[in-house]
C-alpha cells in the first residue's frame, strides 16, 4: 500500500509541474496568437451583425477545439512539459489557443477590447478564459495587465485551475477520437456562451464601432490552421 501511495503522490506531483510548465509557457506565448480585429472581421463575413458574426466565430472554434479533440489537424503550440503526455500537452495548449483567439476576437465584436497592447490585452484575455467571464473595460480592476512578479503567479495559479477543472475532458487519446471531439465542441460552446452573455450586457452600438482603430498585431504569430 504504501508503494501505490507513494506512486499516487508521484503521479500528482508530476501531473502538477506539467500544468505549472503549460501555464508559464501560455502566458508566453499568449501575445502571439493572431487576433483578427472589428474591421478584419466584417470583410471576412460581409452582411452580418454582431450576433451572427459571433455564431460564426463560436462555431468555428468549436469545429477546431473538436479536430484537436479527434486528434488532428492544430499542432501544439507549445513544448512538451515533463511528467506529463505529448498527446495531453498538446491537446491542452492547442484547445487553450483556440479559445482565447475566440475569446479577443468576441470581445472585437462587441466593442469590448480591452486597452493597451499586445501583450497586456493577452493578459486581459488569459484572465478572461480562466475565469470565464467578458472583460468589463469601465473597470479598470478587471483589466489589470500589469504582469509583474505578483500578478504572474496568480495568473499562473488561476490557469493551472482553470487547465485541472477540464483535465477530464481533455484527454481523448485515452477516452477515444469521437468522444473527445463531442467534449470539445461542447466545452467551448459553453464557455464561448458564458463570454458572449457578459459582453453583450456591455455591448457598443454596432455603428459607433465603425471608428475603433486597428488591432496591433504580434510580431511573431502562431500559426492556429483556422
Amino acid at each position: 500500500m504504501d508503494a501505490v501511495r507513494r506512486g499516487v503522490q508521484k503521479g500528482r506531483q508530476g501531473a502538477r509541474a506539467g500544468l505549472s510548465h503549460l501555464a508559464d509557457r501560455l502566458i508566453d506565448n499568449a501575445p502571439r496568437v493572431p487576433v483578427r480585429d472589428l474591421a478584419t472581421l466584417r470583410r471576412q463575413f460581409p452582411g452580418l451583425g454582431p450576433e451572427q458574426l459571433a455564431d460564426k466565430l463560436i462555431a468555428g472554434a468549436a469545429n477546431a477545439t473538436s479536430t484537436v479533440g479527434a486528434g488532428v489537424g492544430v499542432a501544439a503550440m507549445l513544448p512538451v512539459p515533463p511528467a506529463m503526455p505529448a498527446e495531453l500537452a498538446a491537446e491542452i495548449t492547442g484547445v487553450a489557443a483556440i479559445e482565447l483567439k475566440l475569446i479577443a476576437e468576441l470581445h472585437e465584436v462587441y466593442g469590448q477590447r480591452p486597452p493597451g497592447n499586445v501583450r497586456q490585452r493577452a493578459t486581459a484575455y488569459l484572465t478572461s478564459w480562466t475565469e470565464e467571464r467578458g472583460i468589463d473595460v469601465t473597470k479598470p480592476a478587471t483589466v489589470n495587465a500589469a504582469l509583474g512578479g505578483g500578478m504572474k503567479r496568480q495568473l499562473r495559479h488561476q490557469i493551472m485551475k482553470r487547465m485541472a477543472r477540464n483535465l477530464p475532458n481533455l484527454m481523448p487519446f485515452m477516452v477515444g477520437a469521437a468522444v473527445g471531439a463531442v467534449m470539445n465542441r461542447r466545452d467551448t460552446k459553453k464557455l464561448a456562451e458564458h463570454i458572449r452573455a457578459d459582453l453583450r450586457r456591455r455591448q457598443v452600438p454596432w455603428d459607433a464601432l465603425a471608428e475603433l482603430p486597428p488591432l496591433d498585431q504580434p510580431e511573431n504569430p502562431k500559426e492556429l490552421g483556422f
